[in-house]
């Protein structure tokens, strides 16, 4: 797919995404998805309305009714989507910087759309095979003020009935949340609150500028945070991305808690040998080895919410469990509480195992490793052409066989390292971790200057 990469479509405002390209990506979902009504949500940023009225107008232009949500997070619209059967477009760029944005797509089954679907759509749009309706059909449009308040009750039943909400109250935690001024902000607070804790926020007014801090809950973007928790005496620190569905953890010491950490964990409380986890390339060796102890099967998909999405659906029509999902990004999927990833869910569940330890001896098992990530950008199609072309010739000349089913792998026992193009920004992202940190970075390195290099040689080809 050229216009749907690993998470929907995004772009710079204005340049990658247009108000146009919006219209069409909602004519050709509402022709499509041949839906009497659909949903629209969106996030803070301040280009959301805009898109969302584009989306309104394409999806009525073709006949379909519109309920408009409002700004809430992807897993509350999705719920919503499921609640009602009606299919929807989230207008978000997740973790993008502010002058970015993007639209997903939700299905009336109240899940992401899959790689299928989205051909679809895509194949619509590129041959304008859009549905047409007379001027006494056009879609009507009402809006709902209580999609928020729906998304906490339901999250509050979820954990009730687990359990997990009566062992949160009895701990009396201290949380501090940090929503990064998403739209996580209308919601994770008083879910916490609600779920017991004595809740202090930081950047916890919606503000699509993101004047506190950029929108991805990554380490040197969290300063605020983590001295929040330090000076709180707080037992744990809960960072989201702009749309709310990923969840990065601060342990009552201050220190970031890696997201291939706190995966491992998480999946480490849902696995055994019954079971198997999916996940993306990238994905940790402290999963790999959660795996390996409990005797469950790691599958592994190219990286994103679709392709993950796309293969848990493929497992479970095969009778295989798949309790726990995801990217050690903090996205992380519990299908068999809904198929999407929930920053607040994902929440939850951790406080969970917070309950009984401290959150920096809970992840301690996984603190082994070291991760390493470096982007390289490009301008053109042809600077991507060199770049790839650079990484096939450096796994080439590897002393190990690359796993090519998203960029290249390069699996060293002790280490690995991987190349790949973004889904949604203009970058060659390459991975490494090792046990050692010079390890990881050496690795690296030497991939991201085997670019560099194609970079500068494009003349020559």
């Amino acid at each position: 797919m050229k216009l749907f990469g690993s998470s929907g479509t995004r772009g710079v405002v204005g340049e990658g995404l247009t108000p146009e390209l919006v219209l069409q990506v909602a004519k050709a979902a509402g022709t499509v998805w041949e839906a009497d009504q659909a949903i629209i949500a969106r996030d803070t940023r301040t280009s959301s309305r805009s898109f969302v009225n584009a989306a309104v107008s394409g999806l009525t232009s073709v006949g379909v009714d519109v309920i408009r949500l409002g700004i809430t997070p992807t897993p509350s619209a999705v719920h919503y989507a499921g609640k009602t059967e009606c299919p929807g477009i989230m207008i978000t760029a997740s973790h993008n910087p502010p002058e970015y944005n993007g639209v997903k797509l939700i299905s009336e089954t109240g899940i992401e759309i899959g790689v299928e679907g989205l051909e679809r759509i895509e194949s619509c749009i590129l041959n304008e095979d859009f549905t047409t309706v007379s001027w006494n059909n056009i879609g009507s449009v009402t809006r709902t003020e209580t999609t928020n308040d729906e998304y906490i009750d339901e999250l509050l039943t979820a954990v009730e009935e687990d359990g997990t909400h009566e062992m949160i109250a009895d701990a009396n935690l201290t949380v501090a949340i940090d929503p990064g001024h998403g739209a996580g902000c209308l919601t994770s607070p008083r879910f916490f609150r609600r779920l017991g804790c004595d809740v202090l926020t930081v950047n916890a007014t919606p503000d699509g500028h993101f004047p506190g801090r950029p929108s991805e809950p990554i380490a040197s973007n969290l300063t605020a945070l983590r001295s929040l928790v330090t000076t709180s005496d707080a037992d744990i620190g809960i960072a989201h991305d702009g749309d709310a569905d990923r969840a990065v953890f601060v342990d009552e010491q201050g220190e970031q808690i890696a997201g291939e950490a706190s995966f491992a964990a998480l999946a480490a409380a849902e696995l055994n040998s019954t079971s198997a986890v999916v996940a993306a390339v990238n994905v940790s060796q402290r999963l790999v080895d959660v795996c390996n102890r409990v005797d469950a099967t790691l599958e592994l998909t190219p990286i994103g919410s679709t392709n993950i999405i796309t293969k848990i659906q493929e497992l479970q029509r095969t009778g295989v469990s798949v309790p726990v999902a995801g990217e050690g990004n903090g996205g992380i999927f519990f299908p068999t509480f809904r198929l999407v990833r929930d920053g607040a869910y994902i929440g939850a569940k951790f406080l969970r195992l917070v309950c009984d330890h401290t959150a920096s001896s809970l992840i301690e098992p996984y603190t082994e490793y070291t991760n390493v990530r470096i982007n390289v950008e490009y301008d053109s199609e042809k600077e991507l052409e060199a770049l790839m072309s650079g990484a096939e010739e450096f796994a080439e000349g590897a002393d190990v066989t690359p796993t090519t089913i998203d960029g290249y792998r390069l699996d060293y026992g002790d280490a690995w390292v991987l190349i790949r193009p973004s889904g949604t920004e203009p970058v060659v992202r390459v991975y490494a971790e090792a046990k050692k940190k010079t390890r990881a970075q050496s690795l690296a390195d030497d991939a991201a200057d085997r670019l560099s290099d194609a970079l500068g040689n494009i003349d020559e080809r």
